[in-house]
C-alpha cells in the first residue's frame, strides 16, 4: 500500500497526477460532494444558529466507505480538492469523515495538472482554509432556505411541482423582463440614402447625414421625398420597389455630380481583449463555434483534468477553468514572449498585466491559459476531438493575442457634398490595417449586428474639390429593431454584469431554468420564457420582492466574499437575511396570497363556468373551473398544433419489428407516445424521438453502421448510464454491442448546427 493517500475531486484528474507522483502515492477520487444536506427535508436547524445536518449521500457511500479504509492504512492523507469553495468545503468533509485536523491535513492547490506545478503544490502544502467553507456553507444553507421554504408556496398558490432558486429566479426575471420588453416594443420608421462612387477604379458607398453641419434624421417617405427633391428636378423618377426585408426602397439610375468638400484620416489604435475568465471563455465559444455554456465547460474540464499525449503520457493542457481572474503568471508570459517573437517577430510582442474587473473574484488566482505555449494547435490535432481542439485553438490564441502588440487602423472619413445641394454632406467610411498587431492571430467575436453599407475598406486617393459621378441613388427604409432575446452566452454576461451568481454558477443555473420549464430555446440558440414563468416571476416579484431585486442578490454574493475573507461570520449573515427578509415575505405571502388561476378567456361547453389552464406531469391542458363536478378537457392551440404535426409524420406507417397493426400517436399522462392500431390488443409502445436521436439514426444509416460487418446482424442504438452505443437488436441475448464513432458525432453536432 502507499505511504501517501492524495484525494481529489475526479478520476480523470486522479490518473494525470498519479503519474506524476510516482509509486509511494496512492491518488484517488471523491467524486464531487459526496456529504449534502437531506433531499426530504430542510436539513437546517435555524433557531440554532443554522446547523446544517449533513449526510452521505446514498449513492456515494461505497465511494466513502473506501476512502476510509485507504485512508486507515496510509500514512498520510493529502486533500487535493478544486482551488474554489467548492472544493475547499469538499476538503473540509473529507476531513469530517475521515477523521483529520483541517488545521493540520496537509491541503495542496494547484492552477494546472502539469508535473511542475503538482511538485510544487507537494513542496509548499496549506491547510484547509475555513473561511472558504464557511462561505460555502452560506451559500448552500440560504439556498436551502429559499429553494425549500418559497417552493411550496408556490405549489400551493401556482401549481405543484415548481420551483424557487435564489439565482435561478432571478435567472429567470431577466429572461422575462427582456420578453416583455420585446412584446410591448413599438418599431420607429427611418430612412438611409445612399449612393455609388467611383475614382480610380474602386467602388464605394456614401450615406446622408447631415445638412449644415447638423445630423438630419429622414423618419419617413415624405422626409426623403423632400430630400432628394434638392437633387432631382422631377421625383417621380424615382422607382418604388421592395427589399429582401419587405420594406420600401427607392431607386434612381439618374446621374449625380458629388464633390469631395472633406477628407480627415486618423490612426486608431485596437486592444486586444483580456486572458479569458469562465464568463468570457463561454460568451466566445457560443460566438465562434455555437457551444452552449455547459458544452464549453465541459470540454474545458477534459482538458484541465488530462489529455494521453502518447506513450500513456497524460497532461493538463489548461489551467483551471472556473475562475474571474485576468490575470497570467510570469511564466505564462515569458512563454507568451518567446512563442510570439519567434512566430510573429519582436514588433509583435507587448507584455501587458490585466486587473480583475470583478468586484470580489473569489477565485482570483489566474485566468484560463493553456500550461505550455509551446504546445500549439497543430501540435495536439492528433489526440484532441474536434470539439476539443476547437476550444483549446481559442484559448491558446486569446492568450497569446493578450500579450502581442496594438494593431494600428487607419480610419478615413471621406465628406461629399452634392454640386446641386452644397449644404448637404454624405459620409464614406474607410478602414486600413497599417499594423495587424494581435489581430494577425485573433480578433474577437461580437454581439452586435452591424448593417453600416457607408462603411468601406480601403479607399482611393482623391483630392478635395474633385467631382465624382453618383450613380444609383437607393433610399431604403428601415425599422428599429426590439432587444435581441439572450443567448446563453449573453445571459451569462449580463448575469456577471449583474454580480448574479459566481463562475462556478452559470452554466448549472442556465440548465435548471431550462430543465424545470421556465425557459425554452428558439431555434435552438435563444432563451424564450415559458408562460409559467411569466406567472412565477410575477407571483415572486409581489411576494418576495426583496430576492427578486438585482442589488439585492449582488450583496448577498458580496457577502459571501466577506465570509471568505473573514470580514462576516457566517451566522450573522444567514440571520439577517432570514430575519430581515425572509421569514417576513414567506408570513405575508402565506396570508395574502390567493391561489393564481389562469383564464383561458372562454366558457366550457359542458357546464358554462370558465375555462382555466390546469397543469399535469406531461404539461399544460385546458380544465373545467368546476371541477371535479365537471371533468371537461381539452388541449391548448399550441399543443393541438404538436398532435397535428407528430400525427402527420408518424401515422399509417407499419410498426417495427414486424408487430401487428399501423403506427398511431396516442396522449399519456407524460405527452405523446407512439402505439399500435391494434391497441389494446397490441401491447407495444414506441418512443417519439429527438431530433437528435433522429439525426443520428439518419447518419448511422447513412454510414452503414446499423449492420455489424462480421456477422451481419442488425443493430440499432441503445442507451446506457454512460449514453448511446450500438447494440444487436436483440441484445443482450445476442452479445455484439459497440461504442458510436467519434466521426458520427461530429456529423451529428454539425447538422445539428448549435453546437450541442
Amino acid at each position: 500500500m502507499a505511504k501517501n493517500l492524495v484525494i481529489v475531486e475526479s478520476p480523470a484528474k486522479g490518473k494525470t497526477i498519479e503519474k506524476f507522483l510516482g509509486p509511494d502515492y496512492k491518488v484517488v477520487a471523491s467524486m464531487g460532494h459526496f456529504r449534502d444536506l437531506p433531499q426530504k427535508k430542510i436539513g437546517v436547524d435555524i433557531d440554532n444558529g443554522f446547523v446544517p445536518e449533513y449526510g452521505i449521500s446514498k449513492d456515494k457511500k461505497k465511494t466513502v466507505e473506501s476512502l476510509v479504509k485507504l485512508a486507515k492504512s496510509s500514512s498520510k492523507v493529502w486533500i487535493a480538492t478544486d482551488e474554489d469553495r467548492e472544493g475547499e468545503a469538499i476538503g473540509w468533509h473529507l476531513c469530517y469523515i475521515l477523521n483529520l485536523d483541517p488545521e493540520k491535513v496537509p491541503r495542496i492547490v494547484f492552477h494546472e495538472i502539469t508535473k511542475k506545478a503538482i511538485i510544487h503544490a507537494i513542496e509548499n502544502p496549506k491547510n484547509v482554509n475555513m473561511k472558504l467553507v464557511d462561505a460555502q456553507q452560506a451559500r448552500r444553507v440560504l439556498d436551502r432556505l429559499v429553494g425549500y421554504k418559497i417552493s411550496p408556496v408556490l405549489w400551493k398558490k401556482i401549481r405543484k411541482g415548481l420551483s424557487a432558486g435564489r439565482v435561478q429566479s432571478v435567472a429567470v426575471k431577466l429572461i422575462v423582463e427582456r420578453e416583455r420588453e420585446i412584446q410591448n416594443f413599438k418599431p420607429l420608421e427611418s430612412w438611409k440614402v445612399f449612393i455609388s462612387l467611383e475614382s480610380s477604379g474602386i467602388k464605394f458607398k456614401s450615406e446622408f447625414k447631415k445638412i449644415s453641419g447638423k445630423v438630419k434624421k429622414l423618419n419617413n417617405k415624405q422626409d426623403v421625398e423632400k430630400l432628394l427633391a434638392t437633387l432631382y428636378e422631377d421625383i417621380t423618377v424615382l422607382k418604388e420597389g421592395k427589399t429582401k426585408k419587405d420594406t420600401i426602397c427607392l431607386s434612381s439610375k439618374e446621374k449625380l455630380d458629388f464633390k469631395l468638400v472633406d477628407n480627415v484620416s486618423k490612426d486608431s489604435k485596437r486592444t486586444p481583449g483580456a486572458p479569458f475568465t469562465t464568463s468570457s471563455l463561454q460568451q466566445e465559444g457560443a460566438r465562434k463555434f455555437g457551444f452552449g455554456v455547459k458544452q464549453t465547460m465541459m470540454l474545458a474540464q477534459k482538458l484541465y483534468e488530462g489529455i494521453d499525449l502518447g506513450n500513456g503520457q497524460r497532461e493538463g493542457l489548461i489551467t483551471y477553468m472556473r475562475t474571474d481572474s485576468t490575470n497570467l503568471s510570469d511564466l505564462a508570459k515569458s512563454q507568451a514572449k518567446n512563442v510570439i517573437e519567434s512566430s510573429f517577430g519582436k514588433n509583435y510582442y507587448k507584455r501587458r498585466n490585466y486587473k480583475t474587473k470583478s468586484v470580489g473574484a473569489q477565485e482570483a488566482h489566474e485566468a484560463i491559459r493553456p500550461t505550455d505555449l509551446n504546445r500549439t494547435p497543430e501540435s495536439l490535432a492528433s489526440y484532441l476531438d474536434t470539439q476539443q481542439l476547437k476550444l483549446y485553438t481559442l484559448i491558446w490564441k486569446r492568450t497569446l493575442a493578450s500579450q502581442m502588440s496594438d494593431a494600428i487602423v487607419e480610419v478615413t472619413t471621406f465628406t461629399f457634398s452634392p454640386i446641386k445641394a452644397d449644404k448637404q454632406e454624405w459620409i464614406t467610411k474607410g478602414e486600413v490595417i497599417k499594423f495587424d498587431g494581435f489581430m494577425k492571430l485573433y480578433i474577437e467575436g461580437t454581439d452586435d449586428e452591424n448593417d453600416d453599407e457607408s462603411e468601406s475598406g480601403t479607399l482611393p486617393e482623391i483630392p478635395i474639390g474633385e467631382v465624382l459621378i453618383g450613380k444609383n441613388l437607393e433610399a431604403n427604409q428601415t425599422f428599429s429593431r426590439p432587444p435581441a432575446r439572450y443567448t446563453e452566452a449573453s445571459l451569462v454576461k449580463k448575469m456577471e454584469g449583474e454580480g448574479i451568481g459566481r463562475p462556478s454558477t452559470y452554466a448549472p443555473t442556465i440548465s435548471t431554468i431550462i430543465e424545470r420549464g421556465y425557459i425554452e430555446k428558439i431555434n435552438k440558440k435563444y432563451l424564450s420564457p415559458t408562460e409559467v414563468a411569466f406567472t412565477v416571476t410575477d407571483f415572486l416579484e409581489k411576494y418576495f420582492s426583496k430576492m427578486m431585486e438585482y442589488k439585492f442578490t449582488k450583496e448577498v454574493e458580496e457577502d459571501f466574499d466577506k465570509i471568505a475573507e473573514g470580514k462576516e461570520t457566517y451566522v450573522k449573515m444567514l440571520d439577517t437575511f432570514w430575519n430581515g427578509t425572509l421569514k417576513k415575505d414567506l408570513e405575508e405571502a402565506g396570508d395574502k396570497a390567493e391561489k393564481v388561476i389562469e383564464k383561458v378567456g372562454k366558457k366550457c361547453p359542458e357546464c358554462g363556468n370558465d375555462l382555466i389552464f390546469r397543469f399535469s406531469k406531461a404539461g399544460k391542458f385546458i380544465g373545467c373551473s368546476g371541477y371535479p363536478d365537471c371533468k371537461y378537457v381539452d388541449q391548448p392551440e399550441e399543443e393541438k398544433g404538436i398532435l397535428t404535426s407528430l400525427k402527420a409524420k408518424y401515422e399509417g406507417k407499419p410498426c417495427p419489428d414486424g408487430i401487428e397493426g399501423t403506427i398511431v400517436v396516442k396522449t399519456g399522462r407524460y405527452g405523446p407516445f407512439l402505439a399500435s392500431s391494434e391497441y389494446p390488443k397490441v401491447k407495444w409502445i414506441g418512443k417519439i424521438k429527438s431530433e437528435k436521436e433522429e439525426i443520428l439514426e439518419q447518419v448511422l444509416t447513412e454510414k452503414g453502421l446499423l449492420v455489424d460487418e462480421e456477422s451481419g446482424e442488425q443493430l440499432k442504438v441503445q442507451n446506457s448510464r454512460r449514453g448511446p452505443f450500438l447494440a444487436a437488436v436483440n441484445y443482450p441475448k445476442v452479445k455484439i454491442a459497440k461504442n458510436i464513432p467519434k466521426d458520427v458525432w461530429d456529423e451529428v453536432n454539425k447538422r445539428m448546427g448549435d453546437g450541442e
